[in-house]
């Protein structure tokens, strides 16, 4: 959403400066000309247009709804376009200290990858819930799970948010290998008969 935000931020301020641009152009055509004749754009024939309308028209109505979905929208995607820090705990009231849930998720990623057992590790984080998922390797998912639990309270406990989020953690069992096919008893022994005679 944020990277939404960044495309439309720079597309609706050009909109508005080419919309100055051409009002200062026509306003200047209009001090210096003789009729009021638009320079680049034809605004006595937009006007008579909308001298023929009423607010009660169907255009009016559609216009209005559209500007209404279209702000709408536009503030949707800046409230949920914009940095959720999460506030940590400082050492002392007249301090603030945040993190973003990125930096949160890189450490715990970190912490839970290096504990003996996990294959790999994938962190979720935001200011109300931190989810873990973890893959074993060569242990049981289930003796893993305490250990991966430990790991991200370790970090929480150490990084004191003033709000605790959530843990969610879930652990995978290591996907099984597949079984290597037996050989036939004639393969056997062709190769039993070949490193034989083999000098």
């Amino acid at each position: 959403m944020r990277v939404l935000l960044r495309v439309l931020s720079p597309l609706l301020a050009l909109v508005v400066a080419a919309a100055g641009a051409l009002l200062t152009i026509e306003v200047a055509a209009g001090w210096n000309a003789s009729t009021d004749a638009g320079l680049i754009l034809d605004w006595p024939e937009w006007r008579a247009a909308l001298e023929e309308r009423t607010w009660r028209s169907s255009g009016a109505r559609w216009a209005a709804g559209g500007l209404a979905v279209v702000g709408l929208a536009l503030v949707v995607i800046a409230l949920a376009g914009r940095r959720q820090d999460i506030e940590l705990t400082g050492p002392t009231p007249d301090v603030t200290v945040t993190t973003t849930p990125r930096a949160l998720a890189r450490l715990v990623r970190l912490r839970v990858a290096a504990a003996d057992g996990v294959d790999r590790a994938s962190v979720a984080a935001s200011p109300r819930v931190v989810s873990v998922r973890a893959r074993a390797s060569g242990v049981a998912a289930e003796a893993l799970l305490p250990v991966v639990r430990d790991r991200v309270d370790g970090v929480l406990a150490a990084l004191r948010p003033a709000r605790p989020p959530k843990v969610t953690v879930r652990v995978d069992a290591a996907p099984a290998r597949p079984a290597t096919p037996e050989a036939s008893p004639e393969v056997r022994s062709e190769a039993s008969r070949a490193s034989q005679e083999t000098p």
